[in-house]
């Protein structure tokens, strides 16, 4: 699988915020948002190493840290049954709590087996340019230790991630959250929405890796 870069840091969004993780980036990504921050990690030119299944999980358990968080680019556009592996690995034992980040656009059928991760989907919104690659049956997987995230950059998105929470119930399905494009809305702009609009269960999450060091810097 192609890697990009491991680091151990602290998770700047989700549920387990604020906690120690290991990350592993995998190069490239099908989508092409258009507030991406990890552009870079899809470039044609991007330097990054193979690594099997095995030594991703060595590099992992050596850290000693248990939440694990795959991410991107896009990690499910590598090779399914290399992945599906590295799962196995990974949380064969229970000793380990791993998340993938994904982008709402792959197939989460072939990860929900008995090595089954959880799950943080990043739904597209207009502002992304993206929201047309969407796989709506993705939701019908999802459980309860899951997470929609929806960035949002207008009050255009707001409004749109408010019409597919309630369609789809989201918040009776998974944990849900809106959060905003850096730099491009403000967050009480979204408290504001929240608020106006009784969006109860729903969450605002900011990115605390990027309050804590450069918003641009990589490896945390």
């Amino acid at each position: 699988m192609q890697v990009v870069e491991t680091f151990t840091s602290i998770n700047g969004e989700g549920v387990r915020a604020g906690e120690t993780a290991v990350f592993v980036r995998f190069r490239g990504c099908n989508l092409c948002c258009s507030y991406c921050d990890t552009m870079w990690a899809s470039e044609a030119g991007c330097s990054y190493n193979e690594m099997p299944a095995e030594e991703i999980d060595q590099f992992v358990r050596s850290t000693g840290i248990v939440n694990v968080t795959l991410t991107g680019g896009e990690p499910l556009i590598q090779d399914t049954e290399e992945m599906k592996r590295l799962l196995s690995m990974l949380l064969s034992d229970g000793k380990l709590r791993v998340e993938i980040e994904t982008n709402g656009s792959i197939d989460l059928t072939p990860f929900c087996g008995q090595f089954r991760p959880v799950f943080t989907m990043d739904w597209k919104l207009p502002s992304s340019g993206q929201e047309a690659s969407m796989r709506s049956r993705n939701i019908s997987l999802l459980k309860k230790e899951d997470t929609v995230k929806f960035v949002c950059g207008s009050q255009a998105d707001l409004s749109r991630a408010a019409e597919l929470i309630r369609e789809y119930a989201l918040t009776e399905v998974c944990h849900v959250y809106m959060s905003p494009v850096f730099g491009a809305i403000r967050p009480e702009e979204i408290v504001g929405f929240l608020l106006d609009n009784r969006m109860n269960d729903v969450r605002l999450q900011l990115q605390i890796h990027k309050l804590i060091w450069d918003p641009d810097r990589r490896g945390v």
